[in-house]
């Protein structure tokens, strides 16, 4: 393993090209964790109300009222969007690449890397944003920033619940908006995902048959189709490219990139302290 890290670490600082594809793992190493500490901070009175213990299930739960509903999301939003302290390992990520022909392709909707340097034109946030809302029928392909009513939300909210006259509405429709999050088919892409989309689109066809990095950090098994699995492909496509898999505990890929292919089992800001 050391052997491998070592061969890792010297690929990464001597690349030209790196397409990074960053999954939850990679926030959970700068501490942005849905459990714990951090949930209990937040939102200790929806765990003793309704027993969920940490910040994905609660945006699933079935509330009593749609004023529990959005004051569980606004905070949600601003502890996870708009209040964040700085994440060190992103910016040690950044150090890495940003003198670097780069992209980063995210399953991840906290802005982190946005909010810690990278460019907004090298990056591609395929499942949405905490800081944008959209129609929830929806009635129209836009999204709207969200952080005024967030904050509004926020400031009001008493005993649990956001007053009514403050839920989020379509300006179109009418109808309450949702946060624009791929929970369902009503995910809306809109002109900001299209351009990203095609950026994305763009510097795999620039790379092809060339010298690259593929650079898998902290990707699970919920999503694989978006970055596990077309990395692979990649890598097995192209001989001049090389996967590195960097994920304590989930780091693996198939035997027909073994060539080509580095799995590091170690956490995310221990390899990026070692670059």
């Amino acid at each position: 393993m050391t052997e491998k890290i070592s061969e890792a670490v010297e690929l990464i600082r001597d690349a030209k090209n790196i397409l990074i594809g960053a999954g939850a793992g990679l926030s959970t190493s700068a501490g942005y964790v849905y459990g714990g500490k951090r949930f209990k901070k937040y939102f200790s009175d929806f765990e003793e109300k309704y027993g969920f213990q940490d910040m994905y299930s609660g945006g699933f739960f079935p509330y009593e009222t749609e004023g529990e509903f959005w004051a569980f999301w606004a905070r949600n939003i601003l502890c996870n969007r708009y209040d964040q302290p700085p994440s060190e390992v992103h910016q040690k990520l950044f150090e890495v690449v940003k003198d670097k022909d780069y992209f980063v392709l995210t399953t991840n909707v906290d802005h982190l890397f946005q909010s810690n340097g990278f460019d907004k034109k090298k990056l591609f946030y395929t499942q949405g944003d905490y800081g944008l809302f959209q129609c929830s029928v929806p009635c129209h392909n836009k999204t709207y920033d969200n952080e005024t009513q967030v904050r509004k939300m926020f400031a009001a909210e008493k005993n649990m619940s956001v007053p009514e006259e403050l839920f989020p509405r379509c300006p179109k429709c009418g109808k309450v908006m949702m946060t624009n999050l791929r929970a369902d088919d009503r995910f809306v892409e809109d002109n900001g995902w299209r351009v990203a989309s095609y950026n994305y689109q763009k510097f795999l066809k620039n790379h092809e048959g060339k010298e690259i990095i593929f650079l898998e950090l902290g990707v699970g098994g919920n999503t694989p189709g978006i970055i596990k699995y077309p990395f692979w492909r990649f890598t097995l496509q192209n001989p001049k490219s090389r996967y590195i898999c960097v994920n304590k505990g989930q780091a693996f890929f198939p035997d027909e990139i073994s060539e080509q292919g580095i799995a590091i089992d170690k956490d995310i800001k221990e390899f990026l302290n070692l670059i």
